[in-house]
C-alpha cells in the first residue's frame, strides 16, 4: 500500500489516477511528477518499489503544496477577502456565487435546497 501526503493510494488504479486522490494533485500535475521520477504512466500504484514511491514522496513534499498546508491557504485567502470586505468577500459571506454567475435560476450548489415562498392571493373581483 502507497501512503503519499498522508492519503492511502488506490492499489488497483494506474499510478497517474492514484496520485489525483492527493489533494492540490491533479491530471497534469500527477503526469508531470510520475515523468520526473522516471516511472512509467501506465505502472499501477501496487507496482511500485520502495524507490519508486520514495522518488515521488520527495517531488511532491519539494515542490507542491499538498493536503493540510493547501487547505489552510485556501481558507486564509477566503479570510482575507471576507476580512477586507471587497466584492468576492461579500458573495462568500452570503453564500451566493463568486464568479458572475446568475442567480435568478440556477446556483443551486451554493445556494442550497430551495426555500420555497407563497404566492399572493389573488383579489376577488366585485
Amino acid at each position: 500500500m502507497a501512503r503519499i501526503a498522508g492519503i492511502d493510494l488506490p492499489k488497483q488504479k494506474r499510478g497517474e489516477i492514484g496520485l489525483t486522490y492527493i489533494f492540490g494533485i491533479g491530471c497534469s500535475t500527477a503526469k508531470y511528477i510520475l515523468t520526473k521520477a522516471g516511472i512509467s504512466l501506465d505502472k499501477k500504484v501496487n507496482e511500485w518499489n520502495d524507490e519508486e514511491q520514495t522518488a515521488i514522496r520527495n517531488i511532491i513534499n519539494n515542490e507542491f503544496k499538498t493536503e493540510g498546508a493547501l487547505r489552510s491557504e485556501v481558507q486564509m485567502n477566503i479570510k482575507r477577502l471576507l476580512d477586507i470586505a471587497c466584492y468576492r468577500g461579500l458573495r462568500h459571506r452570503k453564500g451566493l456565487p463568486l464568479r458572475g454567475q446568475r442567480t435568478r435560476t440556477n446556483s443551486r450548489t451554493r445556494k442550497g435546497k430551495r426555500k420555497t415562498v407563497a404566492g399572493k392571493k389573488k383579489v376577488a373581483k366585485k
